[in-house]
């Protein structure tokens, strides 16, 4: 099964399709967009195959493949697939095609180049491609790599790409925005960078390379340091640990490292935005799991409460903005906050339950808030503005668009029934046995989101229809042929997320036993010995 590079050919493909897209002659733009969408269509049918064939049981690790890159230094190209992974490969590969259809003429916001959308639909490819390796990678230099080399693409894209407009001030908005993205996670990797070096010198001092190099191997490296083989001072692992968390803080983004992502998020094109919300920013939900606690399970243990409270504050703080927006992109992109800070939440709470919940989070936020970005992004498209003011009605003279933007806004603030509740339901009640103060702020958050969600739709959905928007079409075709699996996959995993869970449930497991970390024993107190019992199970 493993003797052909399957993973390889996963992450790679995108990257040469974004050299074809590139080499199609200028003026042949269709052929661009339809190759570009032929591309992503075969990297999800790979992605599912893979999916299939994966064993949620078998080994951590599967399709391994294991070269040597840089001996001399312990670099190798090391990649695997385990079910949390295979949940967000699935997850990226699925929206890549639904953003490209999304975003069939967003090139054109750029200007009259001749090749504007062959440079669009590309940086689109190489994203998805250098997100799709660094889900896979098991060296921590190759995920380095690429967890930096991804922001170079997604820059290109919020700066290049926006809202089409002559106003010169928008554009320097854009440019702004795209410089803040691009300067924050910089120096976010920088000091990632520091804390791989200092653990690459660690594992040299304890001989866990060849020779007297180090060695960048993550399954050596976790074998390492969960037997007390890594040394190091505790301030020298904390050090460490806090120059990981805080790449993947920015990135995530977490409370209060956020202030890049809702200036991003308005000025690129909806389906960059998504991209960038919903893909993107999930590396680095998912290198908390994966590096934070596995590399370093003290250090996590120790600031799990600092954490969780950072997080706690990210759910109530986005969500109080979202209130408070009159920009109907910009809150979304704040409810985004909020939703990461459920998932980071989570993570460190450090129960199977609250891992899981936040590992079908990462999935669930990803089609919750593609839906509900990009069909505001059509109704922006329409009228020309993002004020919420502006609207009113609209269900009057856009049913179907009103219809499809409820029914992903209920899904935003978890309504039962649809996916994100499942979700957040798992997240709350593994928090509780932990951390009850936590657990019952961020329940309380819920109202909020329902303020938030509900209070924008009646203002925009219905009342009286406001002048202006008497001529806003319905959805197209097209537009349907985006939303509609979507809301369909919202509406499936929240009434049968199973599939997902019994792909995450056994890596989530793994992590745990890997820091030694059990669930908190029930509260319940067990019968008194020689106590009688009815055949109901009750106390006589």
């Amino acid at each position: 099964m493993n003797s052909f590079p399957w993973l390889t050919t996963l992450w790679l493909a995108p990257a040469v399709g974004a050299v074809a897209v590139l080499a199609v002659p200028a003026a042949r733009k269709n052929v661009a967009r339809v190759l570009a969408l032929v591309v992503s269509i075969g990297v999800l049918a790979l992605a599912v195959w893979l999916a299939v064939r994966f064993q949620p049981g078998g080994d951590q690790y599967q399709f391994v493949e294991a070269h040597e890159w840089i001996p001399a230094f312990g670099v190798g190209y090391t990649l695997g697939l385990d079910g949390i992974a295979t949940a967000l490969v699935l997850l990226t590969t699925a929206l890549l095609p639904l953003l490209i259809l999304a975003g069939w003429h967003d090139d054109r916001a750029a200007g009259d180049g001749r090749k504007t959308a062959h440079i669009y639909l590309a940086l689109m490819l190489l994203v998805e491609s250098m997100v799709l390796i660094s889900f896979l990678a098991l060296d921590i230099l190759l995920f380095y790599i690429f967890f930096e080399a991804m922001l170079i693409p997604m820059y290109f894209l919020i700066g290049g790409f926006g809202p089409r407009t002559g106003d010169a001030a928008v554009r320097a908005q854009r440019s702004r925005a795209a410089v803040k993205f691009l300067l924050y996670n910089l120096f976010g990797g920088l000091i990632m960078l520091a804390a791989v070096i200092g653990l690459y010198v660690l594992t040299a001092q304890a001989g866990l390379g060849a020779g007297s190099a180090g060695t960048f191997d993550l399954r050596i490296v976790v074998a390492a340091a969960n037997n007390g083989e890594l040394g190091g001072s505790t301030a020298l692992v904390n050090a460490l640990f806090l120059g990981f968390l805080f790449a993947f803080a920015v990135k995530a983004p977490l409370w209060p490292l956020h202030t890049w992502l809702p200036d991003a998020a308005v000025s690129a094109t909806p389906s960059s935005a998504v991209l960038m919300m919903a893909v993107v920013d999930k590396v680095g939900t998912f290198g908390m799991l994966r590096y934070c606690l596995l590399l370093f399970p003290l250090a996590s243990d120790t600031f799990a409460p600092l954490v969780i409270t950072l997080a706690v504050i990210g759910i109530v703080y986005g969500a109080l903005l979202a209130i408070g927006q009159t920009d109907v992109m910009r809150l979304i992109a704040y409810t985004s906050i909020s939703h990461f800070g459920f998932i980071i939440l989570g993570i460190f709470a450090m129960t199977s339950q609250a891992q899981s919940g936040a590992t079908l989070y990462m999935v669930n936020h990803g089609l919750s808030t593609a839906a509900l970005f990009l069909i505001a992004g059509f109704l922006v498209s329409r009228r020309g503005t993002r004020m919420i003011a502006d609207y009113g009605g609209v269900q009057k003279v856009a049913p179907v668009l009103a219809g499809t933007f409820l029914i992903a806004g209920l899904a935003t603030l978890s309504l039962p029934g649809l996916a994100p509740f499942v979700s957040e339901f798992l997240v709350l009640v593994g928090t509780f046995g932990k951390y009850q103060v936590a657990a019952v702020v961020a329940t309380g958050a819920l109202v909020l989101a329902a303020i938030y969600v509900l209070w924008m739709y009646q203002r925009m959905m219905t009342g009286p229809l406001k002048q202006g928007n008497e001529n806003l079409r319905d959805l197209f075709p097209r537009e349907l042929a985006v939303v509609v699996p979507l809301l369909i996959a919202l509406v499936v995993l929240g009434l049968y997320p199973k599939p997902v869970l019994d792909m995450v449930d056994p890596a989530v497991g793994h992590t745990l036993s890997t820091i030694g970390k059990r669930d908190p024993a029930p509260t319940v107190p067990a019968p008194e010995a020689g106590a009688a019992t009815s055949p109901e199970g009750e106390h006589e």
